[in-house]
């Protein structure tokens, strides 16, 4: 497991095709040059509002995230960006409306990895190709996650968690934002590496698996900071783990799954926009270098603070890369685990 996941691998293999993009001329030119050396034309665009659809309920970390993108970058473009939250098994419902979507820079995409790495992985068919129909724009941003409980669990830490389902076998489930999702397959992996059995339920975001652990109907889950901190910090669910390779600054609190028996695990969930396939070069370049600039700008970084993300921002040639090193990872955690395609 010591290879899965290693999020300071990931982020320097996306710097370094960052670099690699800008030395070639293709990372962060300037739009009017791009524009006069592309196919393509961005000079009307954009010519109404942008339609930025998140495959997942309001108040999932993708949703708050976008809506921080959204202000800026409609004010940058001189359009309304709307954020049109399109939830659904796992994020493939709106991911795929995209991808059917008109190529003309006014349907993006902003989700998280599941939909675009693990799905197509795990599924038999989905009603997209996520490497044929859809465009990189840039690597957004990314946060470990938090493995929570309910304190009716009645557990402390990790170890005693762990020796609870051992004596419960079978028993208990946890929930994820869909099959595939970074949720589900960190705790699939997690499972496996602690020689647990048990089941999971999956829902469409993570205020629902909220919702159905505070009502005791689960048992477990991994969730981003952002949506289960509020709920720890009242009482109300209890943070055993986080999944950083190191303690995490703004959950410092809390230890890590590697240091609490399980070492070299790592678990970090990301977002990322995209569009359409076919959507002419110089929108892109125009949309990614637009995006970049107000990702790496120290407004957006602050709003990201308080929902534990860390932003990063890059050419789409950043988040291929990014998407590459991925597709490997969980395909060769999927291949071992042999987890049931659906």
């Amino acid at each position: 497991m010591s290879g899965l996941m290693k999020r300071r691998d990931l982020l320097a293999a996306v710097a370094a095709a960052t670099t690699t993009a800008a030395g070639t001329g293709l990372g962060l030119m300037p739009a009017g040059a791009i524009a006069a050396g592309t196919a393509g034309n961005a000079g009307s665009w954009p010519s109404r509002p942008i339609r930025l659809v998140v495959p997942f309920p309001g108040g999932s970390s993708p949703d708050l995230v976008a809506r921080y993108l959204a202000e800026p970058l409609a004010h940058t473009l001189g359009q309304p960006v709307v954020v049109d939250n399109k939830p659904g098994a796992g994020g493939n419902i709106g991911t795929g409306a995209v991808a059917k979507a008109a190529p003309d820079g006014h349907t993006l995409l902003f989700t998280i990895q599941g939909p675009l790495i693990t799905a197509p992985l795990l599924a038999k068919s989905l009603p997209y190709d996520p490497q044929r129909e859809l465009r990189s724009v840039s690597f957004i941003a990314s946060s470990p996650n938090v493995l929570v409980v309910p304190p009716s669990l009645g557990v402390e830490t990790l170890a005693q968690f762990v020796a609870l389902a051992r004596r419960r076998a079978g028993e208990l489930n946890y929930g994820s934002v869909g099959n595939g999702s970074a949720a589900h397959l960190a705790m699939a992996s997690f499972i496996a590496r602690a020689g647990l059995a048990m089941v999971h339920v999956p829902y469409a975001g993570f205020p629902q698996v909220v919702s159905a652990m505070l009502a005791g109907q689960i048992h477990a889950g991994f969730m981003v900071p952002a949506i289960a901190m509020p709920q720890v910090r009242a009482g109300k669910l209890k943070a055993l783990a986080v999944t950083s390779a190191g303690r995490f600054g703004a959950l410092a609190e809390l230890p890590t799954v590697a240091e609490s028996g399980y070492p070299g695990f790592e678990a970090t969930s990301w977002q990322a926009l995209l569009a359409p396939a076919g959507t002419p070069e110089a929108i892109v370049r125009r949309l990614s270098d637009e995006v970049v600039r107000i990702v790496r700008g120290e407004a957006f970084r602050r709003e990201l603070l308080p929902l534990f993300f860390s932003a990063a921002g890059t050419s789409p040639e950043g988040l291929d890369s990014l998407m590459r090193d991925e597709r490997q990872r969980w395909g060769a955690l999927i291949k071992q685990l042999k987890l049931e395609r659906e």
